[in-house]
């Protein structure tokens, strides 16, 4: 990879941090609602915490696919040597990893109704 291609991928992953920091503020927000929901037993609030943690797992299976993605290319690249394969193979096996997990926690969050399974992005 050429440097033009580093700088470029440095500045999405830049933005990247940028939707990060959202997603945390979303997260914190959704917390609010659970927390309702758990006191008050409030249906309104428990809809609103399911839907503000699809919206974020939605968007962070957007990012991990991101990463999949360059994952991949990275892992095709045939002008490397053989230690930066391993590391090319070993993170592509990571970020396939953090997408599924991204996917399972997506389904827990849309199919537990009861809102009984903590969910945390990491």
């Amino acid at each position: 990879m050429n440097y033009q291609e580093r700088l470029k991928q440095i500045k999405i992953e830049n933005n990247i941090w940028i939707i990060y920091l959202i997603i945390i503020a979303l997260s914190y927000y959704a917390n609010y609602f659970e927390k309702d929901y758990f006191l008050t037993k409030n249906k309104s609030s428990k809809e609103t915490y399911r839907k503000l943690n699809s919206f974020v797992f939605i968007i962070l299976i957007i990012i991990y696919s991101y990463f999949e993605k360059e994952s991949i290319l990275s892992f095709k690249n045939k002008t490397k040597s053989i230690e930066q394969n391993k590391y090319d193979t070993l993170s592509l096996i990571a970020s396939t990893l953090v997408l599924i997990s991204g996917f399972i926690f997506l389904y827990i969050i849309i199919k537990d109704e009861n809102i009984g399974t903590e969910i945390a992005f990491n």
